[in-house]
């Protein structure tokens, strides 16, 4: 009996224990976020048999493998190219192949052949490690060469013999690469065989790394006992927190200056800045000053080199006044405001002469952050057409730029109505056009040529950062947050995605996009994005052990897009701005620094941030509970109506917040399943017939004429009008509504005159070839700095007025040498004529420059071009191009 007793006895305290452990068991599984695919726990992050997790809050173990080397399909799309462009095939058309069992040669191919439709995906997969030949038959190039001394591509571009570099291959599977520009940096030229009409390459197809495939685990090894000590309720963001704040120790270099990226050294003007507005102004505020003196050139900001040579084809060298405003903020430095004030006056006034578009009240320019052309434009837009376009994240750059110099002006007692106007005419071109109020956010971009479009994809930095600088009003910056569409691990940069495009900044993800949008969340207090939106930004740290710039969004994998680092300066920076200014709150302005934490209900518990260094005060600061409303406030254990240290707070304080535990006044999200909108239609004409082929799957095509949706249709031709002047673009629409790319702009004209410019200065004698007439002019710094045209004009009317021109003195894609000269027409000022280069010392490759409209008398009309300090390029001391003829349209 008493051994039944006991054992009954034991059994229920077996029970006990039982129920004890699930209950402890649970306590430390609470989960912070759970989707389809991966969940967050406050200690580790799982995703499916991939598993990270928070030892201590300086010790991270992770067992992430990346899938991609296992699922690396047999079918391979490509092209070749000659002298690293896009130039054998039009967009959407490319050769393929289905490597077989021990497959390692293709047969023949044929440069320029057009290729039979591409297949459904086998389904199969490539071994890693493996070796294949590709061939290509080049003969039509080489004959072409030597009957007309220049190839002629589908697009009429014509490749002169004495530009000729090589013969290339592109594709999207690794060690292939769309990225065209630098296929000779990654080893991708093909040779000649015994054969001399057949090149041909070996690769590496699938490659891999063992060592990628191991555990993996992080342990603090740089002292971080100077820098702000965070500890909260989730074990999984002190780590993380902890691990960017090494990153960010390891980012500074010998100089001085934050690096790029581990695999990046350097300044870079937008990396550094958007970095130094999410963390660095109150991490290392003097690292930062040193930074952002390293892109001041001539008294102004130095614009990266990008597209077509830089400046004014890539224009947000002003987020350089962002980061320099944010830290006068926190500092209060007199000094510093004395030093940046005239760089960004300067700065500002050679912008608005230049890329100001007084048609819409906007800036001309690349997509901020986003410049990789055909990564989020169409494969038709060369560097002119990027110029002439409106972007909605470099606007709102802009915009706020000019703000910023304001404040600095009204401090300073220096004029400043004039910033403040152009700084509302950018708000409100922003508003007018590119707002789209059936979506309920803003369109990434107006583009196009004389006439432009909207492109009505949603841009992640753009939307937030119009969110922050107040662009958008409560009504317009909760809608956005609510209707912007969200993938499973992420906000892509942009939405839906383009077809054809390997993953970077399209089909991709930003740690450091993502951090600014969260920041906007925060704001307007939706807490459902909002947490979708950390458990973006901590499932890629913890699982990788390290803040990568991007993945894919498909899959949420750093491998697989076209370049990534580890230990990227912005990645930390988002990763460390989660808690400053979203679980914190902080905001500083130049009376002193606000805080007004946001913390999701998940996220609740308590957080000290300590050894926070603020001017000259010490602050710990300590917050309870969730919500974004605050109950009540401490101030060194005295009650206060408000969290605020001004900003001549001296010594060591405690602030303590209690939030409300309220619930977040939206709740809305849009989660969608990742979307590619159909190829960008490619259209012509045939005397008065506009055509265009057929795209599957489309459900319309929109027909845009003169800027204006013009007609829907499902037919693929339009017989247009006997006009003067019309200029079309086609789009196609699938079945979901979603809008692909339109055309190239296909113009009809009945009116279009030719002046050669040797008819106005003296021709060259440079050995170029593929021009016009008798020859052509050149223009540097040193030559022919004004042109006079005298141009006999039959009728009084409108006019596009353009011209041909050559340039190369760089690639297309990178260096610092566009040319430009201001256009003067009856002696008024009619704004810039942008040369960018066209390809390294590609000097017979001819294409056109932005177009102006003007207004032109009957009879003589004096059209002057002529260099000016503003148009001085970020080389300074080089500024060339060739021009051909001068292009005059009647558009009357």
């Amino acid at each position: 009996m008493n051994n039944q007793i006991n054992k009954i006895a034991l059994f229920l305290i077996g029970v006990i224990l039982v129920i004890s452990c699930q209950k402890n068991e649970s306590s430390t599984e609470e989960k912070l976020y759970v989707s389809e695919n991966f969940t967050i726990y406050k200690d580790k992050i799982i995703q499916g048999e991939n598993v990270a997790k928070a030892i201590l809050p300086t010790h991270l173990k992770s067992n992430y493998k990346s899938p991609v080397s296992s699922t690396f399909s047999r079918l391979l799309k490509f092209k070749f190219s000659i002298n690293e462009k896009d130039n054998e095939l039009p967009p959407g058309l490319d050769h393929w192949i289905i490597i077989g069992e021990d497959e390692h040669e293709s047969p023949v191919l044929t440069f320029g052949e057009t290729p039979q439709s591409i297949p459904d995906n086998p389904g199969t997969f490539l071994p890693t490690n493996y070796n294949y030949t590709f061939k290509v038959d080049v003969s039509s190039v080489l004959n072409q060469f030597e009957e007309n001394g220049y190839y002629e591509t589908y697009e009429g571009t014509r490749v002169a013999n004495e530009d000729f570099k090589g013969f290339y291959i592109a594709g999207g599977s690794e060690p292939l690469s769309w990225d065209f520009v630098n296929l000779d940096q990654k080893g991708l030229v093909l040779k000649p065989t015994e054969d001399p009409n057949i090149y041909s390459i070996t690769v590496t197809l699938n490659p891999y790394d063992e060592s990628v495939a191991r555990d993996k685990e992080w342990k603090l090894s740089e002292d971080i006992s100077s820098r702000p000590k965070y500890t909260s309720q989730q074990p999984i963001v002190d780590a993380l927190f902890n691990l960017s704040l090494e990153e960010a120790i390891k980012n500074i270099e010998p100089d001085s200056t934050l690096r790029t990226g581990a695999k990046w050294g350097g300044v870079w003007t937008r990396d550094v800045s958007y970095s130094i507005l999410l963390a660095f102004a109150y991490h290392e505020p003097e690292v930062a000053k040193i930074s952002l003196r390293k892109k001041v050139k001539r008294g102004r900001i130095i614009q990266d080199t990008g597209s077509g040579g830089a400046w004014p084809v890539s224009t947000d060298r002003t987020t350089w006044c962002l980061a320099a405003w944010e830290i006068y903020k926190v500092t209060g430095d007199n000094a510093w405001l004395d030093e940046v004030y005239p760089i960004i006056k300067n700065t500002l006034d050679d912008d608005y002469k230049t890329i100001y578009d007084n048609r819409f009240g906007l800036y001309s320019g690349e997509s901020s952050f986003l410049d990789w052309r055909e990564q989020t434009y169409p494969k038709w837009m060369d560097n002119r057409d990027i110029f002439v376009s409106h972007n909605l994240g470099t606007n709102v750059v802009h915009f706020q730029a000019h703000r910023i110099l304001v404040e600095m002006a009204k401090i300073k007692g220096e004029p400043f109505e004039v910033y403040s106007d152009r700084a509302e005419a950018i708000k409100k071109g922003i508003n007018d056009y590119l707002w789209i109020q059936d979506k309920g956010y803003y369109a990434q971009f107006l583009y196009g040529r004389g006439d432009l479009i909207l492109s009505p994809r949603y841009e992640a930095l753009g939307e937030a950062l119009a969110i922050l600088f107040d662009i958008a009003d409560l009504d317009k910056s909760a809608s956005i947050v609510s209707k912007s569409p969200l993938t499973e691990y992420g906000a892509t940069c942009i939405y839906p995605q383009i077809p054809g495009i390997p993953p970077y900044h399209n089909n991709g993800i930003w740690p450091f996009v993502q951090a600014y949008w969260n920041w906007a969340a925060a704001k307007t207090g939706n807490e459902a994005v909002l947490n979708h939106g950390l458990a973006s930004v901590y499932r890629a740290a913890g699982l990788f052990l390290t803040n990568y710039e991007n993945m894919v969004a498909d899959t949420g994998d750093f491998l697989g897009t076209e370049i990534n680092s580890h230990r990227m300066l912005w990645s930390m920076a988002g990763n460390l701005a989660m808690v400053h200014r979203v679980f914190m709150g902080m905001e500083f302005k130049t009376d002193g620094l606000y805080i007004n934490p946001v913390v999701p209900k998940s996220y609740g518990g308590e957080k000290n941030l300590s050894n926070f260094k603020y001017r000259n005060s010490i602050l710990n600061i300590a917050v309870k509970g969730f919500g974004n409303k605050i109950k009540s406030v401490t101030i060194d254990a005295k009650p206060t109506d408000k969290a605020f240290i001004s900003s001549d707070t001296e010594g060591m304080h405690d602030i303590v917040i209690e939030l409300a535990k309220n619930e977040f006044p939206h709740q809305d999200i849009n989660r969608v399943e990742n979307h590619f909108t159909p190829t960008t239609v490619l259209a012509s004409k045939e005397e008065d017939v506009l055509k265009w082929q057929a795209i599957k799957g489309i459900d319309e095509y929109r027909i845009y004429k003169n800027g204006d949706l013009f007609k829907t249709t499902v037919d693929t031709f339009l017989e247009t009008e006997a006009e003067t002047y019309a200029s079309y673009m086609v789009s196609a629409v699938d079945e979901k509504g979603y809008e692909g790319f339109s055309s190239e702009p296909v113009v009809f004209a009945k009116n279009v005159q030719i002046f050669e410019m040797e008819d106005f200065a003296s021709a060259s004698k440079l050995p170029y070839s593929n021009f016009s007439g008798r020859g052509f002019v050149e223009i540097s710094l040193d030559k022919n700095n004004e042109i006079l045209m005298p141009l006999n004009i039959e009728k009084e009317g409108d006019y596009l007025l353009d011209f041909k021109y050559s340039n190369g003195s760089g690639r297309w894609n990178t260096n610092n040498k566009c040319a430009i000269r201001s256009l003067s027409i009856n002696n008024e000022y009619e704004g810039v004529i942008v040369m960018p280069q066209r390809g390294m010392d590609e000097w017979s490759d001819w294409g056109f420059t932005n177009n102006h409209k003007v207004r032109l008398n009957a009879g003589i009309n004096s059209v002057k071009i002529h260099f000016e300090d503003w148009n001085n390029n970020m080389n300074i001391d080089v500024n060339s191009a060739m021009l051909d003829y001068l292009r005059i349209v009647s558009i009357d």
